[in-house]
């Protein structure tokens, strides 16, 4: 085992993970602690990131650490500068003095899924992009805009156009879904549904598959407006009542009410799919190129991760990686730049617990 070590750092909004490793990828310490969110103050940003880093070095030498990677979604453009700031006080709040390289969560997420210098990241979670990286750097991007703007396909556009189809439904605009029972159980809004009758003792129940009825069941007889625009003014308090990334939370519904066979859900499922290798093929990637999928949406099993993976199998003709450890990819990236070459695939695989693909 190598003396010297390494650290890598994975700052996401709700958690901050970080990974002490040595040159050989064996894992010495692991680390958590809150989310380091950008829009936060430094000092809560390095408050998360300290806390990270001293309890995966609790048992350690910290003056044998050479070398620290720390990456965090919000770290780019106007972010870089006070992440930057943020980290560099943690870093010398944890009683470290090596050398402290700060990234964005691209850069840690591809590296954690290979340690090939050139392929693209295909991420869908809260948010939804490509990047392609051309000898270790990020060459070229497409979408990352947020929410508002663009992350088509990720978990927060499958939730809010699975909402709009929910609305669309109970004023006549679209067809009856099963979405509707969904999105009421989801946001804790009184639904349209009347009470099952347990037939031993007469207490309201419902019946466990209840999201999953027929569509047509969800909605009250023609000319009930009533109890239709109550349901749909809950819906509307409920979803504003919540930040925007919290709405991806209901994408699993979607997900799952697409696998029952409800149509609405299939549509949208399809639709984030196809945006998604839209988004992929847009940062023109080479022939022969590694990819890795990250995100709750690709990793998580679903019609869309099923739909982009049969995708990307007819375009490349090779099985895409995956990114579970962004805080190991951060470590594989300092241990890179201590040897100034690429990580064996060995010692990432050792890294990142990941099948060695030679």
């Amino acid at each position: 085992m190598s003396t010297t070590m390494v650290v890598g750092v994975d700052a996401g909004a709700t958690s901050t993970r970080c990974v002490v490793a040595d040159l050989d990828g064996t894992v010495l310490g692991r680390g958590t602690a809150g989310g380091a969110n950008r829009n936060s103050s430094g000092g809560e940003v390095s408050a998360s990131l300290t806390a990270a880093l001293g309890a995966a070095l609790q048992a350690l030498d910290r003056t044998k650490v050479s070398c620290g990677v720390l990456g965090a979604a919000g770290s780019a453009g106007a972010g870089r500068a006070a992440f930057r700031a943020a980290a560099i006080r943690a870093w010398a709040d944890a009683g470290l003095t090596g050398e402290l390289v700060t990234v964005t969560d691209l850069e840690v997420a591809y590296a954690a899924g290979t340690a090939e210098p050139d392929g693209v990241l295909l991420l869908a979670g809260t948010g939804a992009l490509a990047a392609r990286f051309a000898a270790g750097e990020l060459s070229r991007r497409s979408d990352g805009y947020g929410w508002l703007l663009g992350d088509e396909g990720s978990a927060v556009w499958i939730a809010v156009r699975a909402l709009r189809a929910v609305l669309a439904a109970l004023d006549g605009r679209g067809e009856p879904t099963a979405l509707l029972a969904a999105a009421c159980a989801h946001f804790d809004v009184p639904d349209l549904l009347p009470p099952a009758r347990d037939p031993v003792d007469d207490h309201d129940l419902r019946p466990p598959a209840r999201v999953f009825v027929d569509a047509r069941a969800l909605l009250p007889p023609v000319g009930d407006d009533v109890r239709c625009e109550d349901v749909a003014q809950g819906l509307i308090a409920a979803t504003f009542a919540v930040p925007p990334a919290a709405l991806g939370g209901f994408a699993p519904a979607v997900s799952a009410a697409a696998e029952r066979g409800d149509r609405v859900a299939e549509r949208i499922c399809a639709a984030a799919a196809e945006r998604l290798l839209h988004t992929f093929d847009s940062v023109g990637p080479p022939p022969g190129a590694a990819v890795v999928l990250a995100g709750s949406v690709l990793l998580s099993p679903g019609p869309v991760s099923r739909a982009v993976r049969a995708g990307l199998l007819a375009r490349t003709a090779a099985t895409p990686r995956t990114a579970l450890d962004g805080a190991a990819g951060a470590a594989g990236l300092a241990i890179a730049r201590i040897t100034g070459a690429p990580v064996p695939p060995v010692v990432h695989a050792r890294l990142t617990h990941a099948p060695d693909r030679g």
